[in-house]
């Protein structure tokens, strides 16, 4: 009898089908005051000054837990990604972290570099 795949195995397999195929695609805004619509930001902020660092790390942490493939490529910065990845991973999900370091070598890198 087959085993059934676990809960962390199923969150991980919806996280990356949301990936992009490349950190490049991600154009999103790197300054500025942005607007999170409702099915991200369902619960608290839905505005965020990307030039003050908490609200930045929210922002992020919302994304990639909330985002789908078209919100991540809208809504997050490749530069700023990685930048913050070495502290971002240690506020997301296992299955995010995971999913992501597994897809991009160069978050897995810098997070590797950053122990």
């Amino acid at each position: 009898m087959a085993s059934q795949p676990s809960l962390s195995d199923l969150r991980r397999a919806k996280f990356a089908r949301r990936l992009p195929t490349a950190l490049s695609e991600l154009v999103g805004p790197e300054h500025g005051t942005v607007r999170l619509p409702l099915h991200l930001a369902w619960s608290g902020l839905t505005m965020f000054d990307l030039d003050q660092p908490r609200l930045r790390m929210s922002y992020y942490r919302i994304v990639l837990a909330e985002g789908q493939h078209d919100d991540l490529v809208r809504y997050l910065n490749r530069g700023l990604l990685v930048s913050l990845w070495p502290t971002l991973r240690t506020l997301i999900s296992r299955d995010v972290r995971e999913v992501w370091e597994h897809s991009f070598d160069e978050l897995a890198h810098n997070a590797q570099a950053a122990a």
